[in-house]
């Protein structure tokens, strides 16, 4: 019998149930067993690929170009369990399929309800995961929270599946809050409650993970373990650790993974861990410390760029270095001198109204302009002490056209200065008009993204795209074979000429203007196999100056760090070395 697992939480948002999950996934890969994960997201959107970083982080892409949560990027850095579109389900997903059926006629006459339609729609959904031939044990996470009228649907359809695979092949892993208050006392009346809400629904957890501050002693734990009926073996204090890769090493310590397995009557080998406790270590035991600036537009909201600052500290961990992140608005490094606080302010607050009202992934271009750069502005004194003491600079994806400016001057700097650059989707696309305005001679070299005006538009839409009205799933998606350049920084790193990754664009290197920006120097490191769209270019006599179109971070793990992520922070080590730090 097929083996379920059902994470869900309850008191509040944010308390690490992706993380959660991610982790039991990776022991039970450490016990040899083969794995699957599913996401559920209770909102109405389709998919995540419409929605503003500001509102839901970043947009995680699959293979096959599914644009998913990004818990699915918690799942892949954690396990090993491949991902795809059908592991992301949405309310979106679910109602959609069921009403094109209604429609087709499929139901007979009948009456279309959430139970059973919805419901069912939705077992079918975890099941098509989970009933693969080789899979032993699919995890599935409930987003929201327990008690939320959005979750309804989805922990009722999980009861079903409980009841009818029985306690011992359908397990509940609730996840909660165990606050402190004034003094530090300790409450579980929180966890209590969220407890009773889930048994209003019709689930017992089998075991609860309390999020706390601290670990949690014995007799807390035997506290909740009597008012919750859960077992004592089974409540599992996951108190907040300096690095989540150490969190499957935290549960593994208090048996969480024998325990479920026990109850799911699954003989296995003993966990073999030695991975995770050497990244850990790495983590915890630096040699030394590299600075990267990553220059880019949605700052303040950690989640925009979640793939990317694991994928840096997978380069540090890599390269035995730890990584210190300065994060840099693009925005800054473009603002007039005289520019007062207010007005960048007001500025910054519309950009993010934009971006709330649609303005993003794939969305028109922002309205308003960035303020242009007077000849008297002291941008080399700024941009000095932007980069100071910085090893590398990593320019991100993104849409829009606030702080593209700043991207540029950001990117000329690294160029000029023999600086680390590592540029990504849009951070190539910055690099290459960089190039065209300052070396290649093309002062008003731009993207058609940005500019309509622009004589020389080096970045532009494919002709295919150029009539698209619709942005959800209509870009470039998922993963596509490129053929890396002999003797190129790309081929050093990945050691192949040909290579798979995975894209999330619509614009792309004009073709009409690759023979001029290879003329001035532009080394053109990777193309798709045909060689009609460029994929990677690369700074000439420059230490380590690269940009690729598609989104590397989104397959570096802990244990294996992608080689460009690798390679970009061996290039910053190196910098810093020759600077004494």
């Amino acid at each position: 019998m097929k083996k379920l697992i059902f994470v869900t939480g309850g008191v509040c948002s944010s308390l690490g149930k992706g993380i959660a999950a991610s982790s039991l996934g990776a022991l039970m890969e450490a016990r040899g067993l083969n794995v699957r994960m599913v996401k559920i997201d209770p909102y109405l959107n389709v998919d995540a690929g419409t929605m503003s970083p500001y509102q839901h982080g970043e947009v995680y892409v699959t293979d096959d170009g599914a644009e998913t949560d990004l818990d699915l990027g918690n799942y892949g850095r954690f396990t090993k369990a491949p991902l795809s579109r059908v592991n992301s389900i949405t309310t979106g997903q679910v109602y959609k399929t069921v009403i094109e059926r209604e429609r087709a006629g499929d139901f007979l006459g009948r009456t279309v309800q959430v139970i059973p339609h919805i419901t069912d729609e939705i077992k079918r959904r975890i099941l098509l995961v989970a009933d693969e031939p080789e899979v032993d044990i699919t995890i599935i996470e409930v987003g929201g929270t327990v008690g939320d009228m959005e979750s309804i649907p989805f922990l009722e359809a999980a009861r079903q599946l409980i009841h009818e695979f029985g306690r011992q092949n359908a397990v509940s892993v609730h996840v909660t809050l165990v606050p402190s208050v004034s003094g530090g006392e300790i409450k579980t009346k929180p966890t209590q409650h969220a407890v009773k809400e889930l048994q209003e629904v019709g689930i017992q957890p089998d075991v609860l993970v309390l999020r706390s501050t601290e670990a949690l002693g014995l007799e807390l734990r035997k506290k909740i373990s009597s008012f919750t009926n859960v077992e004592l073996e089974g409540v599992i204090s996951g108190y907040d650790v300096s690095a989540i890769y150490e969190l499957p090493l935290v549960y593994q310590n208090q048996g969480i993974d024998s325990f479920i397995l026990k109850k799911m009557n699954v003989e296995s080998r003993h966990a073999e861990l030695g991975p995770w406790k050497s990244v850990v270590k790495k983590i915890k035991h630096p040699a030394s410390t590299v600075r990267i600036g990553v220059v880019g537009k949605y700052m303040e909201l950690h989640d925009a760029y979640k793939s990317i600052w694991e994928a840096l500290a997978h380069g540090g961990i890599a390269n035995n270095v730890q990584v210190e992140l300065v994060k840099i608005d693009s925005g800054t490094l473009e603002a007039e001198a005289g520019e007062s606080r207010v007005v960048s302010e007001t500025r910054a607050a519309a950009d993010k109204a934009n971006a709330l009202a649609g303005a993003q992934a794939g969305a028109p271009a922002d309205t308003h302009k960035p303020v242009a750069l007077r000849s008297s502005d002291p941008i080399d004194k700024r941009l000095e002490e932007a980069f100071a003491g910085i090893d590398g600079i990593l320019i991100p994806g993104g849409f829009g056209s606030r702080g593209i400016e700043g991207m540029i001057q950001a990117a000329n700097y690294a160029r000029k200065n023999g600086l680390p650059y590592f540029g990504i989707c849009l951070g190539m696309q910055i690099m290459v008009i960089e190039y065209a305005r300052n070396v290649a001679h093309m002062p008003d070299a731009h993207s058609s993204e940005f500019s309509t005006t622009t004589k020389h538009p080096v970045i532009s839409l494919l002709e295919e795209q150029i009539d698209v009205k619709a942005y959800g799933g209509t870009m470039r998606l998922g993963a596509s074979e490129s053929k890396t350049r002999e003797g190129s920084a790309m081929r050093g790193a990945y050691g192949t000429e040909s290579i798979f990754e995975r894209h999330r664009h619509r614009y792309e290197v004009s073709n009409a203007y690759k023979d001029a920006l290879e003329a001035a120097g532009l080394i053109v490191a990777a193309t798709t196999p045909d060689g009609c769209l460029v994929e990677a270019c690369e700074w000439p006599k420059h230490p380590w100056g690269l940009g690729v179109q598609f989104h590397p971070e989104f397959k570096s793990r802990p244990t294996k760090a992608h080689p460009l992520f690798a390679a970009f922070i061996a290039a910053s080590r190196r910098y810093a070395e020759s600077r004494g730090r």
